[in-house]
Formats: structure tokens, sequence, C-alpha cells
């Protein structure tokens, strides 16, 4: 098939058997894939190595200073105001100024700021230094998942958005190992050194790998830069969505119907999975040092916490490609509280453990599908906006975990008590999934300069 405009041409090759146009678009898209993943990977171990270095700062005063309950949950919720603050800043720009810059952007910031965090003397430059470089990881998070639903093809887009954002319960992974096996050589500081290791490693990559978005440009009438790159990637050039006269772009698109209500239960979603995420994560390895468990074994719960979640995010995801990814979110959820009451039953090692994987795959493994499922669910004229609103209003949930555990465990309740309040939060998730008006594809309009329109949007 020839796609033109004027005089310009470009060959594009129809989808072979396996979903791909040629062997150079493949590597170019897993390239993409490969790039965001390791990326977010970094940003994954930036949240969760906190919880990871909790219980030495808050047993050892010389550390950093005395650190009570309270004051710890307030430190673990600034970086993810800093989370909530970026991801809302990328939607504002991203849907203007594209996706490579804003992701080239947020991995220079976390970095620097990881690094910075590494020197922080006192426990008011913690916190600040948390919340700076919160603001580099909120942007990236919101920026890939836009990236993904543009360039990945749309049999495998939940697949690859499940990959890329189990790089966040990896890099949980990834930050429970290092406090395990180097914390004892390196220290808390050292560990947070490793979190700046993307300026160095991934930005060169990331520069001369990740191409603009295709789609994007399109939508922003940038045929010829879009052209360039579909030449130079091998990547098809895609159906633009051309915007009508008066139409919105971004957060002014969200705001108006029919995206309105999908908006608001969206954001609903996220904040349900995100404050069972950071809550998680975050006090797992004391509750389980309260309940009994040395600081290793209470390490040990954070690893099969992560690790369940990457396993069964994947496997879940592949179930979304074919299904759709609502009834997966909704029952992922479900699993959560199953999950959850279970780890107050008093059951065996071994059933505990399989509980604290279910509770990775229903809170981590649910936060991840719902990435995907709202990045397939807008336009490329609002779908950074879309997730970067999902990303920072979900993070209002994800700075309540922090904070509602320690406040908990601050006034002596019991860790059953609290893990009941988490189940109940996946419930309500499931029930606001379930509530979300499904996506509607109306005829897609031939434009006259040979592009074409689709009428992407969600019932009212």
């Amino acid at each position: 098939m020839t796609t033109s405009a004027g005089d310009d041409r470009i060959a594009v090759a129809e989808p072979r058997a396996d979903g791909w146009a040629s062997d150079r678009h493949r590597r170019s898209v897993l390239w993409i894939v490969a790039l965001a993943t390791a990326a977010i990977v970094f940003d994954g171990y930036d949240l969760v190595v906190y919880g990871a270095v909790l219980p030495t700062l808050l047993a050892d005063p010389s550390a950093l200073g005395s650190i009570d309950p309270a004051t710890a949950g307030a430190l673990g919720s600034y970086a993810l105001i800093g989370v909530m603050v970026g991801a809302l800043l990328a939607g504002a720009v991203g849907d203007r100024i594209g996706r490579r810059r804003t992701m080239l952007t947020a991995i220079v910031w976390f970095s620097v700021g990881m690094g910075a965090t590494a020197l922080a003397p006192t426990v008011g430059a913690f916190g600040a230094l948390r919340f700076l470089t919160g603001i580099g990881v909120g942007a990236l998070v919101a920026t890939v998942g836009a990236m993904i639903a543009e360039f990945a093809p749309a049999d495998r887009r939940n697949l690859f958005n499940a990959i890329v954002y189990s790089g966040i319960p990896a890099g949980g992974v990834l930050a429970s190992l290092a406090a395990i096996v180097a914390e004892d050589a390196i220290g808390w500081r050292g560990l947070f050194w490793l979190g700046a290791l993307p300026l160095v490693t991934l930005l060169p990559l990331a520069i001369v790998r990740m191409p603009e978005s295709p789609r994007w440009l399109l939508a922003r009438g940038r045929v010829a830069e879009a052209r360039a790159v579909c030449a130079s990637t091998g990547i098809p050039l895609p159906e633009a969505e051309v915007s009508a006269p008066g139409d919105r772009v971004g957060f002014a698109a969200l705001a108006r119907r029919p995206l309105r209500r999908p908006t608001l239960l969206l954001g609903s979603m996220s904040f349900c999975g995100l404050l069972l995420t950071y809550g998680l994560n975050t006090w797992l390895p004391q509750i389980m040092s309260e309940a009994g468990y040395d600081a290793k074994g209470s390490l040990s719960f954070l690893l099969v916490l992560n690790g369940g979640a990457i396993v069964g995010g994947l496997i879940a995801s592949r179930v979304a490609d074919r299904t759709g990814p609502q009834r997966v979110v909704a029952a992922t959820f479900c699993l959560a509280a199953l999950a959850l009451v279970v780890l107050t039953s008093g059951a065996p090692l071994g059933i505990l453990l399989v509980a604290v994987a279910g509770a990775g795959i229903g809170a981590i493994g649910t936060q991840v599908l719902i990435y995907g499922f709202v990045s397939g669910y807008y336009p490329t004229s609002s779908r950074a906006a879309g997730v970067a609103w999902c990303a920072g209003f979900g993070r209002l949930g994800g700075i309540g975990g922090p904070l509602v555990g320690g406040l908990l465990l601050g006034a002596g309740v019991t860790s059953a008590t609290a893990f009941h309040l988490f189940a109940g939060v996946a419930l309500v998730g499931a029930a606001v999934t379930l509530t979300v008006p499904r996506r509607t594809t109306g005829p897609v309009a031939p434009t006259p300069a040979g592009q074409t329109r689709s009428n992407t949007a969600a019932r009212p």
C-alpha cells in the first residue's frame, strides 16, 4: 500500500501474519518497549527503595535523624506528591511538545534527583529531594503509556503496556534485592546512588534509539516529520486523528463530553490502585516485622509482592488483549481483596507467601492494567493528558497509602485491621471499574489531505 500527500510518497507494507509490517518495524518497536521498560524499572526502584530502607531509618536515628512512624509515612508521601505534580505537568505539555522530549527530560530529572537524595544531610532535606525526584518519576510514568499506545500493534498493546509498566514492580524487586544483598556494604545512601545510573546508562541510548511518535506528529499536522520517522524506523504510517476546528487538545478535552464522566471514573480506579500499591510497598516490610519476621524475612515479603505483580500482570495482560481490559481489572481488584483477607488469617508461611503474591497481582498488577486501559481509551489529541490525569489523580491515593499506614500503626491499630481497610479499597476499585462507559468507535472519515479522522470516543 502507498500513502501520499502531494509529491511526498512513502511505501507502507501491509502487516504480515505475525502482525508486523517488516523485521525493521519489529526491531524499532521492541527498542522502544525495551527503553521505556528500563526507564520504568528505575522509576519503580526509586519509589520502592524508600520502603526497603525504612526499617533502617526507623531503627537508627544516626542514619538521617530521629523518625517516628507518622514522620516516616509523611516522607513516603512527599515523593508521591512530586509524582502527582510531575504527571500533571507532563499531561499539560506532553500533548503539545511530544512524547520523546518529555521522556528524555524526565530521565535526566529523576536521575539527578536520586543522586542528590543520596547526599541529603537532614530529614527535611531528604523529604524535599524526594518531592523533587518524584516530579521526574511522574512525568515519565505519565508519558510512556501514551508512547506504547501509539507505537504498539493493536493486538499486543496491553501486553507491551504490561511489560513496560511491570518495570515498576521489577524496580521494586531490584530495590528489595539490593537492600538484602548490598545495604550492609553500601548503606542506605548507596542504594539511592544506584537510582542515578540512568543518567549515564539509559539516557544516551534513548537519545539515539527513541523516535518521536508518528501518530502524535500527524495529530499536530507535522506530516513530513511523521513520514521521515516512519521511513527511518520502518514503522507504518498510521491513520491520523485530525482535530476538527474547535476540538480541544489535552486537559481541555477531558473536561468536556464525551470524556468527562469516563475521566472521573478512570481517575478513581487509579486512585484505588495506587493507594493499594504504595500502601503495601511502604508498610508491608514493617507490618511483617511487627508480626515477628526478621528484617531480611520482611524484605522477602516485599520481593514476593512485586514478583507476583510482574508474573500475574503479564498473564492478565494477554487475557486483556483478547477480551478487553475492563473485566480483567475488576477481577484483579477482587483478587487483591481476597489476598489481603487471607494475610490476616494466621495461615502457615507458604499460604501467606501465596497471598502476598496475590496481593501483588491485585494491587500493583492491577495498576499496570489500568495504565493500559487508560492509554487505549483516549484519542491521540488527549492521550497524554488522559494518562497523566489518571497517574496524577491516582497519586492522591498513592499519597494516602503511606500516610494511612503510618497513622494506623502509630495509633496502635493491628495489622489485620489495616489489611481489611486495604481490602475494602480494592472492592471499591472493582465496583468503579465496572461502571466505566464502554468505548465506541464511529466511522473514519477521509480528509482532503489524504489523512483520516477517527471518531473514537467514549459513550457518555
